[in-house]
């Protein structure tokens, strides 16, 4: 089998864009991983060595770190990218000095080329953006000083001879101009790297995933969302008739799902059956109105269902199912491992691990988007020929619209925000804007208000449009989208919409409020 080896180990010292690295790096085409420090020692002495190292930036001090990094240095033809922190640390081991902050750069910050240094594609000057306080104040012997900063503090470094450099800024995040460009720079010009990440490459490692399994019966949890439908469509080329999709129907489903999944069924070879599982889910909700209660009930019924509907579905076909398909991404790998990121575990996300599916079934995982990124899955759909309107669909909670409707999930609560949220998102086609913000959706509010229909008094309820542009959900801002749009939508939700008499725009963005309300 081929070595699916990435080119470049990014060795996380907890900073928050670390994943910016990795996902930089690989648009610029070079395979990349993140790691802790400990695994990268332990590869080291197993005589397992990257083509390239990039030490990330993180919130601690040189001052207080323990490690001796003598184990990374003393392979002198290894290249070493050091950023904000790793630059300190590239300071600290090869004899500089590095000093305790007094003045300390946050946020957007100027700098500048010296001496014959030059970047090519790059201004001489540049906004970065900073976020450190100590700093290298005396360069190491053997380095040179390649950028400063408009307060004279030193901005990058440069071995005389080694392939190495130091960056205090971060290249990596959208606020530093040409960062992308300084990446490549170092990677193609320092450190000599071919490219070797493209979306055929990605294509082959998936595959290569779902290979070793064998002649498995395998199941999948099936959503119609974008990671769950890459991933069967994917797996289902190598296991064909021995993949099952099942999708459940709770019952706080949009009407654009049920559409979704009935062009599905018929435009793909996927092996979809629908559970319609409504009456079950809406009852145990029933006289509920908790957010966190609501959540809980969902899942646990979810469980419940689908175990029920796989133990019927063995008895009666007379198979035995090994494998649970799932659409795990990098980001979760990342968040959950309890080596990267300071040694803090953070539980995967509930809708990627199914509600413990894996461990209460007996099952095995298969997850062969385990190694990429949103934006990489995107690609690897267009690249499985998905249609592009699959591929780049909204995101949509786990609990469908049980977090949209706010207060005793009713019918008539369901009814108001399945319709509104048809008539935003048919709106957002006609305008062409679907794909000028992230993400979109309507909210069923428990509150009356005053209004007038026909020439009599109503009083009723509540939708709000809640519209954001993201990257990945982290943080978000409203969209800004014309008032003749939202007159149009405010309009039609008024007049179509039994039991709405005022529709209001959520201009909040994250933080402080979160994209879902609930």
């Amino acid at each position: 089998m081929k070595n699916f080896a990435k080119k470049i180990w990014i060795v996380d010292f907890g900073s928050q864009y670390t994943q910016l690295i990795t996902r930089k790096t690989r648009e610029l085409g070079f395979s990349s991983e993140i790691i802790s420090v400990d695994e990268c020692e332990a590869r080291f002495k197993s005589n397992s060595l990257p083509e390239c190292l990039v030490l990330s930036g993180g919130p601690q001090s040189v001052f207080e770190d323990p490690h001796d990094y003598s184990f990374i240095f003393n392979h002198k033809e290894l290249p070493v990218l050091g950023i904000c922190y790793g630059m300190q640390l590239l300071g600290k081991f090869f004899g500089g000095v590095v000093e305790k902050g007094i003045i300390g750069e946050y946020g957007h910050a100027d700098i500048h080329f010296t001496g014959a240094f030059k970047i090519p594609s790059t201004p001489t000057k540049m906004s970065v953006w900073m976020s450190h306080s100590d700093h290298v104040s005396k360069v190491p012997p053997e380095f040179d000083v390649v950028m400063e900063s408009s307060n004279k503090l030193v901005s990058g470094i440069k071995h005389t001879s080694r392939p190495i450099m130091g960056l205090q800024f971060h290249p990596e995040v959208e606020h530093s101009k040409h960062g992308k460009s300084v990446l490549d720079y170092f990677y193609q010009k320092i450190a000599k790297l071919s490219k070797d990440w493209n979306a055929s490459e990605m294509l082959e490692e998936a595959f290569a995933m779902v290979k070793e399994i064998g002649d498995k019966k395998v199941l999948c949890a099936f959503s119609g969302g974008v990671d769950s439908l890459v991933a069967a469509t994917l797996s289902e080329k190598i296991l064909g008739g021995n993949l099952y999709c099942f999708f459940v129907d709770n019952g706080l489903l949009r009407t654009q799902d049920y559409i979704h999944i009935e062009k599905l069924k018929k435009e793909t070879n996927l092996n979809i059956e629908v559970i319609d599982a409504k009456k079950e889910f809406l009852g145990a909700l029933e006289n509920v109105s908790e957010p966190e209660a609501k959540r809980k009930i969902i899942g646990k019924m979810f469980i419940e269902i689908f175990e029920k509907k796989v133990k019927d579905f063995e008895t009666n076909h007379k198979i035995h199912f090994e494998y649970l398909l799932q659409g795990t991404l990098y980001p979760d790998v990342i968040e959950s491992s309890p080596h990267i990121n300071g040694g803090k575990s953070v539980t995967i996300k509930s809708h990627h691990n199914v509600g413990g599916l894996p461990e209460r079934m007996k099952l095995k995982l298969l997850e062969p988007l385990r190694h990429l990124f949103k934006d990489e899955v995107r690609e690897m759909g267009l690249s499985l020929n998905l249609k592009r309107d699959w591929v780049y669909r909204h995101p949509f909670p786990g609990p469908g619209l049980g977090v949209r409707i706010l207060g005793e999930i009713t019918p008539k609560a369901i009814k108001a925000c399945q319709d509104s949220d048809q008539i935003l998102y048919e709106e957002l086609l006609e305008a062409k804007l679907y794909h000028s913000t992230w993400q979109a959706f309507t909210v069923y509010l428990p509150v009356q208000t005053v209004g007038v229909k026909g020439d009599g008094r109503a009083y009723e309820n509540v939708i709000c449009l809640r519209m954001v542009n993201s990257s990945d959900g982290m943080t978000a801002n409203w969209s800004h989208f014309p008032h003749e749009f939202l007159e149009v939508v405010s309009r039609r939700i008024t007049n179509e919409v039994a039991g709405i008499t005022r529709v209001v725009y959520d201009i909040t963005s994250k933080p402080p409020g979160t994209i879902e309300w609930e």
